[in-house]
């Protein structure tokens, strides 16, 4: 057992009857995810069962952190779409290997703790993005196909669903307050599930998405040509996916820190996700990454080690060679509704308790990134806007900090002590600071408490040293930092500047 526990990370005490249940609700929940999204895109719905079965083990052995879960993500497979009609599922195959290996280079060089950079407001829009997006999915179990277009349901089959819905939502608000020994989605998809095969209720299973039955995921290389050619093809694809997975993997992660107080491992996530994806690319899956709505399945069912997510990828895979006559028989309701409590949970009200508090500009990226989300369902094209507008703002607001005090000792030399950081962003107010022509013929600038940050900054210094010699004077600068120096001396040859040392 000790053993056991050094190979799955365990730091604490592992509540196995917890961590099995969650693990059964959380597969319950991410097969008929992942069959939707693979009937999609068009890929064999097997796939996206292959998928959640790899990402889901690899990831729960060696992923970052226990909690977190993995599977086939709509995500990820959103952008495979375009490429899946173009060229065919092979490709998809070659793809979703090579965005395997990008995400291992992110993790081989440690690039995950780039997530740092992500500031609040992106994350309150991510989250609240993807909630809107998790309810509106759910929305689509109501709608049924006539003549080869989605429409809504109507009188029985309507009030049979909503029903069903609603006693499910019922039974995960209210069980907890008789038992918290089993998660209360999984009881209330049992009960919801036992009610309809007891009295014969006509109402959409998961067999009505698609067959869950087949065999162990088969070893295939992708049956494409191996060129420049099929690189250039695959590797716009690869890249964006690769960047899509870890930003919502990653983003997940930090998520999953903050409800369990505790440290997760980014780089380690990274090369864990870029594996499992690369097993997929030979293994017939369609590719995936962390699934926040599955995640906080496995938290709310008190999952908190690695078992959980074992459990559940195992659970996928014994469905998927012995138990799919059962599992095709589970409601879609009772999935559905248990889905929208995950959205009602994943979704950030605090955001709303303190918008009042809020900066108007943190309002406007939290805002912007949870409408790309929606709109866009692309995860890494919000983030990455709003992390750009996030910086934007910090250099607008930091490049109106520079300011100088002013003042001529017993010598007749005037000093400028300069306050804030002297960046691209600052260095115009900061030239508007000296006068040239007024001043006397020697200058002192203090940097004690402010600091060049970037060449723009150096750049200026030189340019304002040079219009003063013009005028015959001496500019000196003191207290430069030492990376200030550095970058000076790096630039000697274009740049001359005169630095007291005291």
């Amino acid at each position: 057992m000790n053993m056991l526990t050094g190979l799955f990370d365990f730091k604490q005490k592992v509540d196995y009857k917890t961590e099995i249940l969650a693990g059964l609700t959380v597969a319950m929940t991410m097969m008929p995810e992942s069959l939707s999204f693979a009937i999609l895109a068009g890929f064999p719905p097997l796939a996206g069962l292959y998928a959640a079965f790899i990402m889901g083990l690899v990831t729960a052995i060696f992923g970052g952190r226990p909690g977190l879960i993995s599977g086939g993500a709509g995500a990820v497979v959103v952008v495979l779409i375009a490429l899946m009609k173009s060229n065919g599922l092979e490709y998809v195959f070659a793809a979703v290997a090579l965005a395997g290996v990008f995400q291992i280079i992110v993790g081989l060089f440690k690039l995950g703790k780039f997530i740092r950079l992500v500031p609040q407001p992106v994350m309150y829009g991510f989250v609240n993005g993807l909630a809107v997006i998790i309810f509106m999915a759910q929305l689509e179990q109501f709608k049924t196909v006539v003549n080869g277009q989605p429409t809504w349901l109507s009188g029985n089959p309507l009030l049979i669903m909503g029903g069903l819905v609603a006693l499910t939502i019922a039974i995960v608000l209210i069980f907890p307050k008789i038992t918290k020994a089993v998660p209360p989605s999984l009881v209330a998809i049992i009960v919801v599930f036992l009610l309809v095969l007891v009295f014969h209720i006509d109402t959409r299973t998961v067999k009505d998405i698609a067959s869950v039955s087949g065999g162990f995921p088969p070893f295939h290389i992708p049956q494409v040509p191996l060129n420049l050619e099929m690189l250039k093809v695959i590797f716009p694809y690869a890249l964006i996916m690769a960047a899509v997975g870890l930003t919502e993997g990653l983003l997940t992660l930090n998520l999953v820190d903050e409800i369990t107080a505790t440290k997760g491992n980014p780089n380690r996530e990274s090369l864990a996700e870029g594996a499992a994806n690369i097993l997929n690319g030979f293994f017939y899956g369609m590719g995936g990454c962390p699934m926040i709505a599955q995640t906080f399945v496995n938290l709310n069912a008190g999952a908190r080690a690695r078992l959980s997510g074992i459990v559940a990828s195992l659970t996928i895979l014994m469905v998927v060679l012995f138990a799919a006559p059962i599992i095709e028989r589970v409601p879609m309701a009772a999935l559905t509704g248990v889905m929208i409590m995950v959205a009602i949970g994943t979704f950030e009200w605090a955001s709303f308790r303190i918008i009042n508090k809020m900066p108007k500009q943190d309002i406007f990226v939290g805002i912007l990134v949870a409408a790309i989300t929606v709109y866009l369902h692309n995860l890494a094209l919000a983030v990455l806007i709003g992390v750009i507008i996030s910086a934007l703002v910090f250099a607008w607001e930091s490049a109106k900090r520079i300011r100088a005090r002013k003042h001529i000792d017993e010598n007749g030399v005037k000093h400028y002590q300069i306050y804030g950081p002297l960046f691209f962003g600052s260095v115009a107010g900061f030239n508007e600071k000296f006068d040239v022509m007024g001043d006397p013929a020697e200058v002192i600038v203090d940097f004690k408490d402010s600091r060049v940050a970037d060449m723009s900054g150096i750049d200026a210094l030189n340019k304002l040293t040079e219009r003063y010699a013009k005028s015959g004077k001496k500019l000196n600068l003191l207290n430069l930092s030492d990376d200030c120096k550095l970058m000076l001396k790096n630039a000697a040859d274009v740049i001359e500047v005169n630095i007291l040392e005291r």
